[in-house]
């Protein structure tokens, strides 16, 4: 009887600290990350499978960062680097992540266009009506029904495994793709380095670590719930990259397969599945992609309004009110003012965009791991919740691989690049 209450206790606290983990780990699913996925998929099939073990792998250990800083300081990210490292710097990150996650807002607006011409809605009527409803839900909802729409939008990713499914692909083939390591060659074709980038890059994106550890000081998460916080994180983090996973095999399976190895935007990996998988994958796809976009396009302009008012001093949150943090608001309804007005500009090349954002996410990603690994391993503000040895291998050799692998991609750019 002690056992089964010790469990019940567990499983109770878990359920009360759920929510910014997974949520966070899936937004990553959005219409970039599907984009990009989906191109992974069409045009190198299983070649970059590998990628998914080392990409989850590290996913888990930067997201669980995050997580515990924010149980055990009770501050987000922006806040303990201009506490520690002064207005200038947190400044200067800010800017950085502004432009990457405007690049990003875009995208997430393109993918709602994309998804609903796919069903006749012209983007003139979808993107106006969907920018509208994801203001009210942040703006007028309290943090406990905000936090419920999220984890239910979460949960319809399970569709992409569903559309892998019904893609009827070469399993074996996959798993064996999944376990291989790549060849070093395979680097030094432009193409095949710069979709690596971009997988990295829309897995681990800069804004989630913002983003994370500002939800879980929002939620109240303390040091005593930080074991089922943990726990929220790990299963976010490998359901994310499972839906991944299916959304590469499945465009391996048809598209590759086909021939069909150019994607022009987010919308072509439904609509190409539709003649080869049957109208069901086709369904799942377009549905999937505008949930997706939805709901990203929720929570990416959500994540930049906390990092700027976080380093700024300003009020944050989604629990006040407009009146109690009117540059929080104000800077969220701008971005998606902005990101859905591109969206109605004719003649832009989403695709290029869309996968650009990834990529350039990869980039920026080792600055914000280098704040957050001297961070998290100064002992007066973490005390005994420092990183161990094992958490500061991986992700430290994270930055170092992106660092790397980013200097090469800029030096095969000015060489003119190959493949």
């Amino acid at each position: 009887m002690r056992f089964l209450r010790r469990w019940k206790t567990q499983i109770l606290l878990f359920f009360s600290v759920v929510g910014p983990g997974f949520i966070t780990a899936n937004v990553d699913n959005d219409a970039g990350g599907i984009l990009t996925y989906s191109q992974a998929g069409a045009q190198f099939g299983h070649q970059l499978l590998w990628t998914m073990i080392p990409i989850t792998v590290a996913l888990i250990v930067v997201q669980e960062m995050c997580a515990r800083m924010g149980a055990v300081t009770g501050k987000g990210l922006s806040d303990l680097i201009r506490e520690e490292y002064g207005l200038r710097i947190t400044f200067l990150m800010m800017i950085g992540i502004l432009i990457c996650n405007f690049g990003n807002v875009v995208t997430e607006f393109a993918g709602i266009a994309a998804s609903m011409e796919l069903f006749g809605v012209s983007r003139y009527i979808s993107v106006p009506i969907c920018a509208v409803l994801v203001w009210l839900i942040v703006v007028k909802g309290q943090y406990k029904t905000v936090e419920k729409v999220f984890l239910a939008a979460s949960f319809f990713y399970i569709t992409y495994i569903f559309a892998g499914v019904l893609a009827k692909p070469a399993w074996l083939d996959a798993t064996t793709a999944t376990v291989t390591p790549p060849h070093l060659a395979a680097f030094k074709e432009h193409s095949y380095l710069y979709l690596v980038i971009g997988l990295v890059g829309t897995t681990i994106a800069p804004w989630m670590q913002f983003y994370l550890q500002a939800s879980v000081v929002e939620k109240g998460v303390t040091k005593r719930q930080y074991k089922a916080s943990q726990l929220d994180v790990v299963v976010g983090c490998v359901f994310t990259d499972v839906v991944a996973w299916f959304i590469i095999v499945a465009c391996a399976a048809t598209l590759y397969v086909h021939g069909h190895r150019d994607i022009r935007d987010a919308a072509d990996g439904a609509q190409a599945l539709r003649p080869l998988a049957g109208d069901y994958a086709y369904i799942l796809f377009s549905l999937g992609l505008f949930n997706a976009s939805l709901f990203a396009a929720s929570i990416l302009p959500l994540s930049t309004a906390y990092t700027v008012c976080e380093g700024l001093g300003f009020e944050s949150g989604v629990g006040r009110k407009f009146s109690e943090a009117p540059a929080f608001y104000w800077l969220y309804t701008l971005l998606i003012v902005a990101g859905g007005a591109v969206i109605l500009l004719p003649h832009l090349p989403l695709v290029k965009i869309s996968v650009l954002s990834q990529v350039v996410n990869g980039g920026v990603l080792p600055f914000v791991l280098i704040f957050m690994l001297l961070l998290i391993n100064k002992k007066e503000l973490m005390e005994e919740h420092v990183n161990s040895r094992s958490f500061n291998f991986i992700a430290w050799g994270t930055t170092v691989i992106m660092i790397v692998l980013t200097i090469v991609l800029l030096w095969n750019n000015l060489r003119g690049g190959t493949g």
